[in-house]
């Protein structure tokens, strides 16, 4: 009896552990609805200084909230921002851009998803970048209000979306007209009118500029120092952070303040990827912010806020703990442990 007891024991043993396996193993699919608002009223936001990069556990992250004008919050901390009337304003670099009433860019974030709204962005990301409220939002000229909605963030807010897209304003964005937080990290970019991204190097069309790239959301290029390495769909490094896990179940440790510096990458469908393997392919939801993240080889995967072209590589071996990615899911140039 005891001995049947201790085989049976160790075959459930050995179903749990290829369980977890597989499940590292499988590739993961696929928020809230968006409900249409009428209208908003002004608001200012704060500077905030952002730390260098150093040998920090994180990488040197660092963010200080400096001073600048007050905003008008729906709340403490990483409250929502009221906006007015929205306007369109024409913007040199950008084309159409779409403002509050006095004047504050609103930005959109690659990470979220229009269909069906959902806001990624959360705790520290929230401070740096503070959600539009939809409350007493109104359509100025150029602004079609049936675009406009609102969706339900983390934290039980209501934010402001434009065509599905939820609304941001920047932090660093002292002056009204400012657009310093266009292509930040590669993922923050300017509203258009019609909720589409402005695009540097603008004019073109209703939307400023041209909509996303056509490359992979994720695939390879040959870097002259760092041979094949992974890439996002905007040419980006991808990376990892040495501190994470990946077995039994992708862990990361990046969080908070780190992730203001490692921004991560949003969950790819597999069929938009190329010369990646499927091994390992698979998200998951951060239990700290409940975004999902994508994995390589289970490995969470992030960028590099610091990349501000495609072939940059300004993450590699910093704070001795963040690393370029194989396609296969292996740091490159990391030391041997």
């Amino acid at each position: 009896m005891n001995t049947s007891w201790r085989s049976a024991s160790l075959v459930a043993s050995a179903v749990a552990v290829l369980a977890l396996t597989t499940a590292c193993g499988q590739e993961s699919g696929g928020s809230t609805g968006s409900q249409n608002v009428g209208a908003t009223a002004p608001a200012g936001t704060g500077g905030i200084t952002t730390g260098g990069v150093g040998s920090g556990g994180y990488g040197g992250v660092g963010t200080g909230v400096g001073a600048g004008a007050s905003p008008s919050t729906g709340g403490s901390g990483a409250g929502t921002q009221t906006a007015g009337q929205l306007e369109v304003a024409t913007n040199a670099d950008l084309g159409k851009i779409v403002t509050d009433s006095a004047g504050r860019t609103l930005y959109r974030f690659d990470s979220d998803t229009a269909e069906p709204p959902k806001s990624n962005c959360n705790d520290a990301c929230a401070t740096t970048w503070p959600p539009v409220a939809p409350d007493d939002v109104s359509a100025g000229d150029g602004i079609d209000k049936s675009l406009l909605g609102e969706v339900t963030r983390a934290d039980g807010k209501k934010q402001l979306t434009i065509d599905g897209w939820p609304a941001y304003y920047y932090q660093k964005d002292a002056n009204p007209g400012d657009t310093n937080g266009q292509n930040v990290g590669n993922k923050w970019f300017a509203l258009a009118p019609d909720g589409k991204k402005a695009k540097s190097g603008g004019g073109g069309g209703e939307g400023g500029g041209t909509e996303v790239s056509d490359e992979p959301g994720l695939s390879t290029r040959n870097d002259p120092n760092l041979g094949e390495i992974v890439v996002d769909k905007n040419g980006m490094t991808v990376y990892r952070f040495v501190k994470d896990k990946a077995w039994p179940k992708p862990v990361s440790n990046c969080k908070g303040e780190c992730l203001e510096k490692w921004p991560i990458v949003a969950p790819v469908d597999f069929k938009d990827t190329k010369d990646i393997p499927e091994k390992g392919y698979m998200k998951f939801t951060r239990p700290d912010n409940n975004e999902e993240q994508q994995t390589l080889n289970c490995s969470p995967i992030y960028t590099f806020i610091n990349d501000k072209k495609p072939g940059d590589i300004n993450g590699q071996g910093v704070g001795g703990t963040w690393f370029a990615v194989r396609p296969d899911g292996k740091l490159v140039g990391a030391p041997n442990k």
